[in-house]
């Protein structure tokens, strides 16, 4: 039983003892004690005047003599005001360390047959262009997340939907047929992505010149757009692909192949994957046939287009287009064929959309609109929303080629890593392969640690430059005090000394090193209260907070020179398991931890 929880039972039996009333949990109110004042834990006594009928300096005082006297985890009490501070005894702690060295998992929750499966959809990338600097953000969050989740105790499916239809894809396509000239990934050398991409870019750039030619001949810019060839060519197109015209099909497919190799690419890279994927030129049929289900039923109405709508002005909000006059759908009804196929495919208790704060109303209808059509899951859908990500140059744009790829900020990571880890020496005593693991390690961790230790729900400018620092709010920081705790583990080992399975009850506990052991403790609080609120940001702020407490203790304790053989076990079973917390909780945002640095 963790202290916090033998201590909350013992403070109950006390006010039961005390003052003849049982107490709710959710009355007693523990909490860690302030820098400023001595103790381990805190019991705010104002919830309980009502009961005690004391002042809140008596209760306290009165609650903390009892406790001193009848539980043996409490070794001393100091009342300041309304708030009683306990000392937990020194046994108490090396009992509790001594439990998480037993658990090579410690902060994890077991799955089971009966855990709650919960879906996370993420990355939702196009197929005319590669992966950029906000597809990273949203595959971070997702990927950690998903992992939270099942550190948590949660069943987990990590889903992705392509956008594999639609305009936009029929743009680089028609791009590559006017100016390709045959070019494919084996041809230029390119990832097919990156190909298909600049075809995108293609497209804009002589739409643009086409626009501007038509606007100096007088024609006004919604005149242009309207008159354009070129957009007249991509629509057509786009009516061949859902025609289901076989040489339009055939290129389609023949296009994706490139992109999805690409991605595969990159989302190895990136350490990122998938259980399931969906396309939406799967789904969007399917969202049809729900729509039109749903008009039959009344919840839609047809206008005198014949476009499908649904009303939503009692709900406060407005009507909602759903397919076109044409027939064709929109973003709305492929969302609604998705969520369908997914609940048929699975008994997912919760789903979780991971997409930009720009799409929170789509997110909002899509939630009343899935419970207007009976679809049970309808109101439970969670919409993860996150905020934008920038460079410190500003915004980015994919059709005009400004975006930040994804691939590249990869690469300029790592080769800062080791530009900088070369200049510091720490890849000075690795083989070559050694070191590109390492600055791997340490660019991409740089990258993720940044973008994850930040709330999600806030914009963000990415800083390359401030990522990688060996002192700073960094994985890199963490990095290297993983590895030099593995340093100092090694060099125990090549000593004849081991970490024990157990230490003692009476082990000499200094203050400094029960703060440590609390911290390591409050992992698996941590690692809950990270999938309760969907925060990776709560993991990476604990092991930062753990990592700084750390090099504070081995700055000021001797490891490996203490000469009091009993002290000197503590001191390598708590470097040990803050090594294997670091290792766990790094992992829950997809970062890896390099043996040496």
């Amino acid at each position: 039983m963790a202290i916090e929880q033998q201590l909350a039972q013992a403070i109950k039996k006390a006010i039961g003892t005390l003052y003849g009333t049982e107490v709710a949990d959710e009355q007693i109110s523990l909490q860690k004690t302030k820098k400023d004042f001595k103790g381990h834990l805190t019991l705010v006594v104002f919830p309980l005047l009502r009961i005690s009928r004391k002042s809140p300096e008596q209760t306290a005082q009165e609650i903390g003599e009892y406790l001193q006297r009848e539980e043996p985890a409490v070794e001393a009490f100091n009342v300041i005001k309304g708030f009683l501070n306990f000392t937990i005894a020194g046994s108490c702690w090396i009992e509790l360390l001594n439990g998480i060295n037993a658990q090579p998992d410690y902060g994890r929750v077991e799955v089971t047959e009966q855990s709650p499966l919960v879906m996370v959809e993420y990355s939702s990338p196009n197929t005319n262009k590669p992966l950029h600097l906000g597809h990273i953000r949203n595959n971070l969050l997702g990927y950690s997340l998903s992992e939270i989740l099942k550190a948590s105790g949660k069943k987990v499916v990590k889903t992705n939907i392509v956008n594999d239809r639609g305009i936009h894809i029929c743009k680089s396509m028609l791009a590559w047929k006017k100016w390709g000239n045959g070019a494919t990934p084996a041809s230029t050398g390119k990832k097919g992505d990156h190909l298909v991409g600049d075809f995108y870019v293609l497209f804009d750039r002589y739409y643009k010149k086409e626009l501007k030619e038509l606007e100096e001949k007088g024609l006004t810019k919604e005149a242009a757009e309207a008159q354009s060839v070129l957009m007249q060519e991509a629509r057509e197109m786009l009516r061949r692909w859902e025609a289901g015209d076989e040489e339009v099909v055939s290129l389609w497919k023949e296009m994706n192949s490139w992109v999805y190799a690409g991605f595969d690419e990159t989302y190895k890279r990136l350490g990122v994957n998938f259980d399931r994927i969906y396309y939406e030129s799967q789904t969007y049929l399917e969202g049809k046939k729900a729509v039109l289900e749903g008009l039959k039923k009344g919840v839609f109405y047809r206008r005198e287009d014949g476009s499908v709508w649904a009303d939503l002005t009692k709900e406060g909000l407005d009507e909602k287009l759903l397919l076109r006059s044409d027939g064709t759908s929109v973003y709305m009804t492929q969302d609604i064929g998705t969520a369908k196929l997914r609940f048929d495919d699975y008994p997912i208790d919760k789903m979780i959309y991971v997409v930009g704060n720009e799409q929170n109303y789509h997110f909002q209808v899509l939630s009343i609109l899935l419970d207007k059509l009976g679809f049970s899951f309808g109101k439970g859908l969670v919409h993860f929303s996150y905020g934008m990500v920038e460079l410190p140059e500003g915004k980015m744009k994919s059709r005009e080629g400004t975006v930040v790829d994804a691939d590249d900020l990869m690469d300029e990571m790592v080769a800062t890593a080791r530009e900088i880890s070369s200049e510091l020496g720490k890849l000075d005593e690795m083989t070559p392969e050694e070191a590109d693991r390492t600055v791997e390690m340490i660019g991409l961790g740089a990258l993720k640690y940044f973008i994850l230790k930040v709330d999600a729900r806030k914009n963000m400018t990415f800083n390359p430059k401030e990522s990688i620092d060996f002192n700073g709010n960094t994985a890199s920081f963490i990095q290297y005090t993983y590895a030099r705790i593995r340093s100092v583990l090694r060099k125990a080992e090549e000593q004849g000394i081991r970490v024990p399975d157990a230490l003692p009850a009476n082990t000499p506990v200094s203050e400094k090193e029960e703060g440590l052991i609390q911290l390591i403790a409050d992992y698996a609080t941590t690692v809950k209260e990270a999938g309760d609120e969907y925060s990776p940001a709560y993991i990476a702020n604990y092991i930062y907070d753990l990592v700084k407490e750390f090099n504070q203790f081995y700055h000021d304790y001797s490891i490996l020179k203490e000469e009091n053989a009993a002290v000197k076990e503590l001191r390598l079973s708590l470097s040990a398991n803050v090594a294997k917390v670091i290792k766990s909780g790094m992992a829950l945002l997809g970062i890896a931890v390099p043996e040496r640095m």
